[in-house]
Formats: C-alpha cells, sequence, structure tokens
C-alpha cells in the first residue's frame, strides 16, 4: 500500500474506505461480508475507514467490526458531524455521543462537517458555539483532527477553506469533475493552504463504470495501455500529488483486492501525456451530450443574485450524461441545501456572467433551460421541505 501524510505527519492509505455502501440482506447490513471486507482491506494496507451519522447502521457496524478484531489502535476512523440536525448548542453533544457510542470508541480521528454548503451555514453553527464546542473536544482530544465535507462549486469551496483553522477537506473529484465541484482549482488551493484533501465519488458513484457509453468504452479498450476503466480512474487521482486519500465505497471482496492492488501499484506523475489524452478523450466521449459547454472556469461568479452558475449548468448537463436523478440530486445538493438559494430562478437576467464566459454562453438563456428542467414539482418539494426542516 502507499500512503501520503496528513497534516500532521500520520501515514494515511492513499485508498480509503468509504463505508456507505456496505452490502446489505433484508435491509441490514451483512456484517459478515463487511467484516471479511473491511479484513481484507485493513490486511492489506487500508488504514483509513470513513462514515457518517446518517449512514444507515453504518457506524454501528464499522464500531462493532473494529472492537471485535482489536484492531482500532492500528485504524484512523472519520466520521461526520449531522449539522443539518444541530438546533441547539446541546446538540452538538448530543449527536458527538451517540456516534462515540455506535463506534465503541473514546474518540475520532478525522471529524468533519457533514455537506457543509456555504458560508451562512457555518455562520449559523458559529452563532450556536461550534467554534467553542471544536476547540474544547481537540483540547480533549476526543476530536483529533477537524474537516469539513463539500459539495458545490470552487469559489464557495475557497471561501469555506478559509473561513476556519481547518485540518482536512473531502470534496467530490474525478476525471469528470476536474473543471466541475470544487474540482481542480478547489483541490489545488486547498493543497496551498496546507489542507489534505480527501477525495469522495472517484467513480462518480459507478457511472464512469457502468454507464460508460461505448465510444468512451471503445477508447478504453483500444488503447495500448490495458487498465479497466475502475483503474484509470483511480490512477488519475493518485497520479495528482495534492490527492491525500481516495474513498471507494467497495462492498465486495473482489474490489477491495483490486482498488488495493491498484493503490498499492500507482505513484504521483505515472501517467504519460499519452494516458492523459486517452483520457481527455473518454471524457469527451462522454461529454458528447452536454447541453451547455461550461468548462467549470468561474468567471462568471459571483452572481448578484446568488446564482451558483457552474453548479447549475453541471447538474444540467448531468441530466443527459447520469439520468435525471442523479443530475437532480446534484442539483438540490448545490441550489436547495444552501442558507441562501443557489438556484437558476434566482436569475434576473442582468447579463453581468456573460460578459465574462470564455466559451461565449448566452448565460441568462441557458439559466432559463436549467430552470424548466431541474426546477420541477420534484424539486419544489424538496426546496420546501428543505426550509421547513430547518425552522423546525
Amino acid at each position: 500500500m502507499n500512503y501520503r501524510r496528513d497534516k500532521y505527519g500520520h501515514e494515511l492509505s492513499a485508498l480509503a474506505y468509504g463505508c456507505m455502501r456496505f452490502k446489505r440482506s433484508g435491509g441490514k447490513i451483512d456484517i459478515a461480508a463487511a467484516e471479511e471486507q473491511i479484513m481484507a482491506a485493513f490486511n492489506g494496507g487500508v488504514n483509513y475507514f470513513d462514515t457518517a451519522y446518517i449512514y444507515p447502521g453504518s457506524e454501528a457496524a464499522l464500531g462493532e467490526i473494529v472492537e471485535k478484531n482489536g484492531i482500532r489502535d492500528k485504524i484512523f476512523i472519520a466520521t461526520k458531524l449531522p449539522h443539518y440536525l444541530i438546533r441547539n448548542p446541546e446538540d452538538f453533544d448530543k449527536y458527538f455521543g451517540e456516534q462515540l457510542s455506535r463506534l465503541r470508541t473514546d474518540r475520532i480521528d478525522f471529524y468533519l462537517m457533514h455537506m457543509l454548503t456555504d458560508i451562512a451555514t457555518w455562520e449559523r453553527l458559529k452563532a450556536l458555539g461550534a467554534v467553542e464546542w471544536i476547540e474544547k473536544k481537540l483540547e480533549s482530544g476526543e476530536i483529533k483532527q477537524i474537516g469539513f465535507s463539500y459539495h458545490g462549486g470552487a469559489e464557495m469551496f475557497c471561501r469555506l477553506v478559509d473561513a476556519f483553522h481547518w485540518d482536512f477537506c473531502m470534496i467530490q473529484y474525478n476525471y469528470m469533475d476536474e473543471n466541475s465541484q470544487a474540482g481542480k482549482r478547489g483541490l489545488k488551493y486547498a493543497n496551498s493552504k496546507g489542507l489534505p484533501v480527501m477525495i469522495m465519488e472517484p467513480l462518480r458513484g459507478g457511472r464512469l463504470v457502468n454507464n460508460l457509453p461505448e465510444e468512451a468504452r471503445k477508447i478504453f479498450e483500444n488503447y495500448r495501455v490495458k487498465h479497466t476503466p475502475v483503474q484509470w480512474a483511480l490512477k488519475w487521482l493518485w497520479n495528482q500529488p495534492e490527492v491525500t486519500c481516495v474513498l471507494s465505497g467497495m462492498n465486495t471482496l473482489e474490489a477491495v483486492e483490486d482498488n488495493v492492488k491498484t493503490a498499492s501499484e500507482t505513484s504521483v506523475g505515472e501517467l504519460s501525456e499519452g494516458d492523459l489524452e486517452m483520457l481527455a478523450r473518454v471524457v469527451s466521449a462522454i461529454n458528447s451530450k452536454m447541453k451547455v459547454g461550461c468548462t467549470g472556469c468561474g468567471y462568471c461568479v459571483p452572481c448578484p443574485k446568488n446564482v451558483d452558475i457552474p453548479g447549475c449548468f453541471a447538474a444540467y448537463n448531468r441530466r443527459y450524461s447520469d439520468g435525471w436523478f442523479t443530475s437532480l440530486k446534484e442539483y438540490v445538493m448545490c441550489t436547495a441545501l444552501r442558507t441562501n438559494s443557489a438556484a437558476a430562478s434566482n436569475c434576473v437576467g442582468c447579463g453581468r456572467c456573460k460578459q465574462h464566459c470564455p466559451q461565449g454562453i448566452d448565460i441568462p438563456e441557458e439559466l432559463k433551460n436549467v430552470r424548466g428542467k431541474l426546477e420541477g414539482p420534484i424539486y419544489k418539494i424538496a426546496r420546501k421541505a428543505i426550509k421547513l426542516f430547518r425552522t423546525y
């Protein structure tokens, strides 16, 4: 296994185990299968295991397996505070205590604010005493390192990086999201600030494997260097020195063994110019159904009406590459989960963004299309439910 250092010099396995997708049987986690896979990963050198409060049964399953096999002091556990459930200062300890109990531990090595969406959300948490609570837990050693996970555009991500003295962060990043989500800009910015960056969705939830268009598959098959689509996606990430850990939601023994092998055999700077050019052709093949030629450069933001323009276009394009449900989910996370809406419907057509777009996109006009396709009844219900939840 290859290892990369965190902010404090700890060696973290390049491959991290994402515990959201444990195999289930009858609606419950198959503990025997999860244990076999976790221990295979551990024996292969994986030492970073990531879970969250809202992953059904995940924390408890991980805690049970770790305790049974006596490996707590040999691994790092990462989990996440459901800050969206915090209503008063007492809730911090309430949820944290429950997580310690589920995980059967007295400390969390890497603790994240889960899906921290914007500065306004962070300010709300600060007003409830988040900073004081975090400092207290860091001092006591109950939390070893504090960070946040993020879905959204690079502009807000960079602002959040600067909002607190974080120890690490986690972003969605893969060869399709190089210029969307926080993207390479966010990755390099966090790295420049000394933050280790953990990567989630390296395969876009499996879509870079299971839903590849035929043209993209042929590019892989005909290339002189033979790797599977999974291996290429992971190698693309580990090729970059700014990437610390790559989370993989493994739920078969075969996936564990293959990913461990790939992680052990891949080093920074390994991919050739030809390899990268081949992957660029794969991206072009996948993007052939794109409706808006947005590169995610971010020159169009900030918008005076708070529209996350690159995020809106990324979700809109995903409707035609990954399907309506995936695009709608991303659009909700990008626009409605924020304290202040970042939806396309905020656009008033001022045209300031259009003046700065290197691609010459008629942004106000395209935002109308985004609104028409993604802000239907289901989106509106979701947005209302989120508002009600926040005022509950």
